[in-house]
């Protein structure tokens, strides 16, 4: 089963106008629970989520909670569930009191009226228990759209035997990334290093956000302005350096999450997949459990390894929607689902997911994790939670969508040759500065 962030790759239509805010209404979702209500007096919250054995996540809350339980519903993956979401928004019912979100959609929804500001709820009660960067995420200027739920920083998983074969050492900077792509081409390997999938989006992003990147300046305490500035003189030397590296056929440019994607990533096309926490989980799913691949995890290559950059590919949270029947009892789900050790050890065993709450993320437990996948390695300890803790956050737009379609447009342009970075991400600066204006938004550059 493909991990929630994996919805990202694809689009994500959200059906209403950016800047149209619709009515919340009164009711809440009136689906049938998936599940069983254990006690049937307590206040029910109803829950869209797609997580994977989510199932056994809400049986322990409602074992535990005898003032609230939960009514769960998987109302589809991502977009699936987005679009009815927006129905819902449109209607002024059937939207569920809890739901689900990728942290790159909570503006898009936040600005239409959708979702509750938590900073009444308690929401500082537990912004302790996650990560800087990882409640940057949920927050816009003073307010708290959802609570964290699981995130992806980056990592490098790598194929051992194949870089071994060929004497490469694991690369920890871009040039030597760069180097170890030559090597295995003149080599006359079978495959290439690695591939930058144009429709990539989120991963695409952070790449650029590595130097620094900020494409967009956004406070939903002033919905109708935003900063835009994607076209930076550090990003367009990254899309150079993969523009360079494609053009030389060091590194594939197939499209990700496809079939054939898929059986490259485990046949060794690709030497080392870069990957978010959760890809540990996604590849080892791919791969024949009687394979001769040696997989490894190593941290992701640097520009300045003296100062090192995380940076995160996708998230998901819990948020309240404005048609909570019950916005206390709600809120008390979005922080408690995924608050307690038993839960969370659900969620990383049967789930493939990579923790934000810190009392699981730092424990013991989760640092010294050994995966077999991967020869027993600690790949937590080793790699992603320095990455984890690295990440400082990102501030996405309120039609984050629109905006990752035109960078696959661009990108995709780049790699046919039809222009080069520069032109690729000033022509993205513009599409997106034309439509913001379009949609009654003040832009500054």
């Amino acid at each position: 089963m493909k991990r929630s962030h994996l919805a990202a790759a694809g689009a994500f239509a959200l059906a209403a106008s950016t800047l149209t805010a619709c009515s919340s209404g009164g009711s809440s979702s009136n689906e049938t629970c998936t599940n069983e209500i254990l006690q049937p007096d307590a206040t029910q919250v109803s829950v869209w989520a797609w997580y994977p054995a989510f199932d056994q996540v809400v049986d322990l809350f409602n074992q535990t909670h005898d003032d609230v339980q939960i009514c769960w519903t998987n109302a589809g993956q991502g977009n699936d569930e987005y679009t009815k979401f927006s129905t819902a928004i449109e209607s002024g019912s059937g939207a569920p009191d809890v739901i689900m979100l990728e942290s790159e959609v909570l503006s898009s929804f936040s600005i239409r009226n959708a979702l509750v500001d938590l900073t009444e709820y308690g929401a500082d009660d537990v912004k302790g228990d996650y990560t800087d960067g990882a409640w940057k995420d949920v927050s816009s200027g003073d307010a708290v759209y959802a609570i964290p739920v699981d995130g992806g920083p980056m990592g490098m998983l790598y194929r051992k035997d194949i870089l071994d074969q060929y004497g490469i050492a694991v690369p920890t900077t871009w040039d030597e990334f760069a180097a170890a792509a030559q090597t295995l081409k003149d080599a006359g390997a079978p495959g290439v290093l690695a591939d930058f999938p144009t429709n990539g989006r989120a991963y695409i992003q952070a790449l650029l956000a590595q130097v620094g990147n900020t494409p967009f300046d956004y406070d939903n305490a002033n919905p109708t302005q935003i900063g835009i500035h994607v076209n930076d003189d550090a990003s367009k030397d990254v899309l150079a350096y993969w523009q360079n590296l494609a053009a030389d056929g060091l590194v594939a440019v197939d499209d990700a999450f496809t079939a054939d994607y898929n059986t490259k990533l485990v046949d060794g096309s690709y030497a080392i997949y870069l990957a978010a926490a959760w890809g540990p989980g996604y590849l080892s799913g791919l791969s024949d459990a009687d394979t001769d691949a040696v997989w490894q995890a190593a941290p992701l290559p640097q520009w300045d390894p003296d100062n090192p950059v995380q940076v995160n590919w996708g998230g998901s949270t819990f948020a309240v929607t404005s048609q909570a029947k019950d916005p206390a009892a709600a809120a008390e789900v979005a922080k408690e689902v995924f608050g307690t050790e038993d839960a969370w050890k659900i969620g990383i065993e049967q789930g493939a997911l990579f923790p934000l709450w810190k009392p699981i993320l730092e424990s013991d437990y989760f640092t010294n994790l050994e995966y077999p996948f991967f020869g027993g390695q600690q790949i937590n300890k080793d790699v992603f939670l320095d990455a984890a803790a690295g990440y400082e956050g990102f501030t996405f737009s309120p039609f984050q969508n629109y905006a990752y379609d035109q960078m696959t447009e661009q990108v995709y342009a780049m790699t046919q040759g039809q222009k080069d970075a520069s032109q690729a991400l000033d022509d993205l600066q513009s599409s997106l500065v034309q439509y913001a204006t379009e949609q009654g938004f003040t832009v500054t550059e």
